[in-house]
């Protein structure tokens, strides 16, 4: 619990010299805030960064029903957890903004561990 979210704090990174502290809650300074949110990684085309897709229901007064919704939340993936693949459960948590579309980062990987 040491970002203030429950999850568990991944180990220490193994290049402490080549390693990036300012964008990385767990061992920097980032602060998280906000809304913590989970979904599926549909993409790790780019370097650092993630695509979290997650779906949602919207209901529809007109038809008296329920449809479907999904949003891509772009996330930044720290060092300590670089093993991300597409198809993976993440939880994302809000941040500072980190670059023109990245305001979010992954703090786990896998479901409630």
């Amino acid at each position: 619990m040491a970002i203030g979210i429950d999850v568990p704090t991944p180990p220490e990174p193994e290049n402490p010299e080549d390693y990036d502290y300012e964008k990385c809650p767990f061992y920097g300074q980032l602060s998280v805030r906000g809304q913590v949110r989970e979904g599926t990684v549909v993409s790790t085309d780019m370097a650092k960064t993630v695509i979290v897709e997650r779906e949602y229901d919207v209901f529809v007064p007109k038809y008296d029903r329920y449809m479907k919704r999904r949003s891509r939340i772009p996330a930044h993936v720290p060092g300590v957890l670089d093993s991300v693949e597409v198809g993976d459960e993440v939880k994302i948590a809000e941040t500072r903004p980190l670059s023109k579309t990245k305001s979010h980062v992954v703090v786990q990987i896998g479901g409630d561990e």
